[in-house]
Order: structure tokens, then C-alpha cells, then sequence
């Protein structure tokens, strides 16, 4: 049962406040009624909708809640007593609420796919569409599986992508930090040693000790403004123009702009696949795809794909005239509707660019490595000869 939060009125007129427990808003109600009481406001309490838009489930949360739906459809259990089996099983308090949710607004009359509407900043439009597919096509068990395997599927490429990226991170901020230190506490202690001796510095010195007392004296300021200048750039990425002409430029770079345009073509893809081979069509399927894109670019080449294919190109032929897919997925697409496997040959595309995905980030990890610690290398030598040279310089003095 659901927890409701409600105001009424009772026989004097007075305002009555409280909650109660029911399985939907309208036995809630009834019971109010019952009870003499005539409800003005009923709401679940909880998390509200806005709420819910900012927190929603975690991958993980909805790759389960998934994977158990799916398991008890398949075994012939109704939806209503799916989710109770669920909410039973389900200890955390987020996905709780929102399978209680989803219990009452069945239990109204509602359709899955209308009560997963309700809640747009929990379930994307991908999910809420390959539900409704589920539900017309009466497939609903089948789909949720499919679905939990593609949920799993993309939370893994995620996390591949997050871990070839976390070394190269993790070096460049080990990197900022130590050289950090040593201009501003080392640095100053040993070059001040020379300045007490009053002997002409060499040139890399003078730079080096001027860098330090620029990072002491303006250190703060720095930070600031190296933080305003990232709010300005998200600001100026967040109008088109900037944006188009920003990934127009990262694009075209050799292994960064390979990368991007695996990443977004292996997503779109692979969720193509799956909005297909579950009965959704393709017009539908490619505006559901096309803001999963991360690309502005692609985005609106999915776009003009969307309005070719409206006006009667095959799906290959209009992605090849954009020039901005690789030519395997093109190829494949070709292949998959000329045979009438369109599902299948979407899946082995995005396999492909999958593999495309692992094997960039493996050459830009193998190229950030030694890049960084050349820097890191470069920047220490530099450091220790601004030091060395007037100690140097002193030893043949003495000489």
C-alpha cells in the first residue's frame, strides 16, 4: 500500500488534515468519504514529481527493477501482482516509491506505459517507448527482458568508458598538484637562498621564481577565474552555433574526434536494435533515438535521416547521404533491410562500433600515458635546472 497525504472538509466544515494508507488514490478517497470526510487535496506522500525528475533511480536500481519485472511477467504472473512481488523485494526507499506509484496508477486503470508517462525524470522515453510497444504487441515480459539486457548492456560500455579515462585523469591532477607544491613552497625556500647571496640569477631562474610568486600572489584569483571561464564555456556550448562549431572542430581530430563518433553511432545503434526487434516503428524509433545522441551534429543528421526516410529513402541510403556515419553501419543497415533483419544487423553494427569504442579508448590511453609523464618529466626537469644552474654558477666562482 501507498502512503497518501490529504486535506478535507468534515461534517462543521473544518478544514481536516492527515495521511492514510491505500492501494490508489481512489480507494483512497472512498475511504475518506467513509469516514464523513470530503477531500479537497490527495497526494501520495513522498517524493514529488519534480523530485523524482531531479533524483530518478540509479542504473543499477532500474537494471533490477527491470530484470524482476521481466522474470514474473514471463512466469505468467498479471503486472498489478508483479509490482506488489516487486515493492515486497525492494527495500530502498526511492524505487519503493515509485513502484507504489506505478502499483496505484494500474490499479486505476491506468496502462503501464501511461503510468511510467506520469514520471518522465524517472523513466527515459526509451524505456516508457519499448513499454508501450510491449503492451500493444503483448510481448510485455519479452521486451522488459530485452530491455534489462540492454540497460546492463550500455552501463558496462559506460563503465569501460570511465575507466579508461579515470588513469589519464587521475596522473593529470597528481600531476597539477605536485607541481603545484613545488612552485609555491619549494621552489620559494631554495631559490630564496640564492636572492640572500646577491648573485645574478640566471634567466631560468628569474622565470621560475617569477611563475612562483605569480602563482602565491594570484593563486586565488587563477581558480577563479579558471572556473568562470568553464561556466562560459558551458554557457557558450549551450547555444548552437558554439556547439556545432565546437564538435565540427573536435571531429575532425585523429583520435579524440574517431572516439566521439564511435561512442554516439554504437549508442544509436544499438538502441535502434532494440526499438525495432520490439516492435516499434522506425520513424517513431528515430526520434526516441535521436536526443540519446550526445553529438549536436548527429543529432541533426538523425533529424534530416528522420525526415528522408519519412518521405520514402530506405534507412541506409539516407544516412549514407548525410556523410557523417561510418560506412560500416551504413553498409550493415543496407544489408539488414534489403534481408529483412533489420534488428540483427543494427545489433551487429553496434557491436562493431562497440568494439570501435574499446579499441580508440585503448589507443588514447596508450598515447595519454607516456604523454603525461613526458610533462610531468618535462616540467620537473625544468624545476631542477632553474635550481641547479646558480648552484652551478657558484661552484665555479669559488673555483
Amino acid at each position: 500500500m501507498a502512503n497518501f497525504r490529504y486535506q478535507a472538509l468534515d461534517a462543521g466544515g473544518r478544514r481536516v488534515r492527515g495521511t492514510l494508507q491505500a492501494d490508489s488514490a481512489r480507494q483512497a478517497r472512498s475511504r475518506l468519504r467513509e469516514q464523513g470526510l470530503v477531500p479537497t487535496v490527495l497526494a501520495p506522500q513522498g517524493r514529488t514529481v519534480a523530485q523524482l525528475r531531479r533524483g530518478g533511480l540509479s542504473s543499477g536500481s532500474l537494471v533490477l527493477l527491470t530484470q524482476q519485472l521481466s522474470t514474473l511477467l514471463n512466469a505468467g504472473l498479471p503486472l498489478e501482482r508483479a509490482l506488489t512481488a516487486v515493492i515486497e523485494q525492494t527495500a530502498a526507499s526511492t524505487p519503493r516509491q515509485v513502484l507504489e506509484g506505478l502499483r496505484g496508477d494500474i490499479l486505476q486503470g491506468q496502462s503501464f506505459a501511461h503510468a511510467l508517462e506520469a514520471r518522465p525524470g524517472v523513466f527515459s522515453p526509451l524505456y516508457r517507448a519499448l513499454i508501450d510497444a510491449g503492451e500493444h504487441s503483448g510481448r510485455l515480459g519479452a521486451v522488459l527482458a530485452r530491455l534489462a539486457d540492454y540497460l546492463e548492456r550500455r552501463a558496462r560500455a559506460r563503465q569501460k568508458v570511465v575507466q579508461a579515462l579515470a588513469y589519464p585523469a587521475a596522473v593529470m591532477l597528481v600531476a597539477v598538484l605536485v607541481v603545484t607544491g613545488l612552485m609555491t613552497w619549494v621552489v620559494p625556500q631554495v631559490v630564496g637562498v640564492f636572492v640572500q647571496s646577491h648573485q645574478a640569477l640566471p634567466w631560468l631562474t628569474r622565470a621560475l621564481m617569477a611563475v612562483s610568486a605569480n602563482l602565491r600572489e594570484w593563486g586565488v584569483a587563477m581558480l577563479l577565474a579558471l572556473a568562470l571561464s568553464v561556466l562560459a564555456l558551458q554557457r557558450a556550448l549551450a547555444r548552437p552555433v558554439w556547439r556545432r562549431a565546437v564538435e565540427t572542430r573536435l571531429l575532425r581530430l585523429p583520435v579524440v574526434g574517431s572516439l566521439v563518433l564511435a561512442l554516439n553511432t554504437a549508442r544509436m545503434a544499438s538502441t535502434l536494435a532494440i526499438l525495432v526487434s520490439s516492435g516499434v516503428p522506425l520513424l517513431s524509433a528515430l526520434s526516441t533515438v535521436r536526443p540519446l545522441l550526445g553529438c549536436l551534429i548527429l543529432r541533426e543528421a538523425l533529424s534530416t535521416v528522420a525526415d528522408a526516410v519519412r518521405e520514402g529513402q530506405t534507412l541506409a541510403r539516407a544516412l549514407s547521404e548525410r556523410g557523417c556515419f561510418p560506412p560500416v553501419l551504413v553498409h550493415l543497415v543496407g544489408s539488414g533491410e534489403a534481408s529483412g533483419t533489420l534488428a540483427t544487423m543494427l545489433e551487429r553494427a553496434a557491436e562493431q562500433q562497440q568494439q570501435e569504442v574499446e579499441r580508440r579508448l585503448g589507443t588514447f590511453s596508450a598515447l595519454m600515458e607516456p604523454l603525461l609523464i613526458l610533462f610531468m618529466g618535462g616540467v620537473v626537469l625544468v624545476i631542477v635546472l632553474a635550481i641547479m644552474l646558480p648552484i652551478i654558477d657558484m661552484n665555479q666562482m669559488v673555483r
